[in-house]
């Protein structure tokens, strides 16, 4: 699992069938201190994420698994929303 921030939305009118009702999200990935890592990326939101919130997320084929489907065409799903971060 990653961490990233949800930074935007994305509205499909037309998009593959299994993805009917699935809500897309613009996430920026981040490192161990919250620093940008990368260029955004567009995740399928399992998870009820929403705008500003930090997330994890899972890549490559482990990101259909939290969907109601066998199979989709997603590189990448939020499987959760980050209450609390603490380090040391």
């Amino acid at each position: 699992m990653y961490v990233a921030k949800v930074i935007g939305s994305i509205w499909a009118t037309k998009k593959f069938e299994t993805l009917h009702g699935q809500k897309l999200l613009i996430i920026q990935p981040l490192n161990a201190n919250l620093d940008k890592t990368g260029e955004p990326i567009i995740a399928v939101d399992t998870a009820g994420a929403g705008a500003g919130e930090y997330v994890l997320y899972v890549t490559a084929s482990e990101a259909v698994i939290p969907m109601t489907v066998d199979f989709a065409p997603v590189d990448a799903s939020i499987v959760g929303v980050i209450d609390s971060i603490y380090k040391e």
